[in-house]
């Protein structure tokens, strides 16, 4: 489950290309911070109990989509009473930004890996291969069509969003940056907005795997092929 959860989670983020930072007016905050782990038998409990709330939640939200979902069934589908859901999350809203926040978390192994050392084009290539083996699950591409929309209407929940989105934007542009200073890739005017565009692409392409039925291993090849065609130093 725990899997499953981690890729569906990191396309929420994936999706929110289709919004523009500007419709945010108000200055983006900080995600909160990563919880520390649960020391007593009581706060594991309570801890366990929460993971289990967030799982029903996705599970609900990819069965019959997020507006379909009420509170009732996600805490049914949980195994827990409803004044039991209600001591972890006021609401259904207070849920979906919980899931926000833990997909901060789930982006941790892509931002790892911008951050190793080696070649700009290796690094870059490897992000490619794994970020479009996480994105193209049928799953992934279903929860984002009923959570994008929220995100747009909410503005709290957007920035969350954003807010993750701008940090793997960031790390692929120092990649961008250290390849053309190391004489990898070709002089770009702006870094960040080369990496939005290839994590475009790459998301693109995994809704066009999914939805078009091709497999990301037929089309992974020609999606490196024009994503180094474009940076490289040639």
């Amino acid at each position: 489950m725990a899997g499953r959860r981690a890729r569906l989670l990191a396309l929420l983020d994936a999706a929110l290309y289709m919004m523009n930072d500007r419709s945010f007016n108000k200055k983006v905050g900080k995600l909160p911070e990563k919880p520390t782990k649960p020391g007593t038998k009581r706060e594991k409990a309570a801890a366990k109990r929460r993971d289990k709330i967030l799982e029903a939640a996705i599970m609900c939200f990819l069965e019959s989509g997020y507006h379909q979902t009420g509170v009732r069934d996600i805490a049914n589908r949980a195994g827990i009473s409803l004044g039991n859901l209600y001591n972890h999350f006021p609401g259904k809203h207070d849920v979906l930004a919980e899931i926000a926040a833990l997909e901060r978390s789930e982006l941790e192994p892509f931002l790892e890996l911008l951050a190793k050392d080696s070649a700009a084009p290796v690094v870059l290539d490897k992000f490619v291969a794994a970020y479009a083996k996480c994105l193209a699950v049928p799953e992934n591409v279903i929860l984002t069509i009923e959570l994008t929309s929220e995100a747009i209407r909410k503005p709290d929940i957007g920035a969350l969003f954003l807010a993750n989105r701008n940090e793997l934007v960031t790390a692929l542009a120092a990649v961008i940056q250290r390849g053309t200073t190391d004489g990898d890739f070709r002089s770009v005017p702006d870094p960040r907005d080369v990496s939005q565009l290839i994590i475009e692409l790459v998301e693109g392409s995994a809704y066009r795997s999914v939805l078009g039925g091709a497999s990301m291993r037929k089309i992974i090849g020609g999606l490196k092929d024009f994503i180094f065609a474009a940076v490289r130093n040639n």
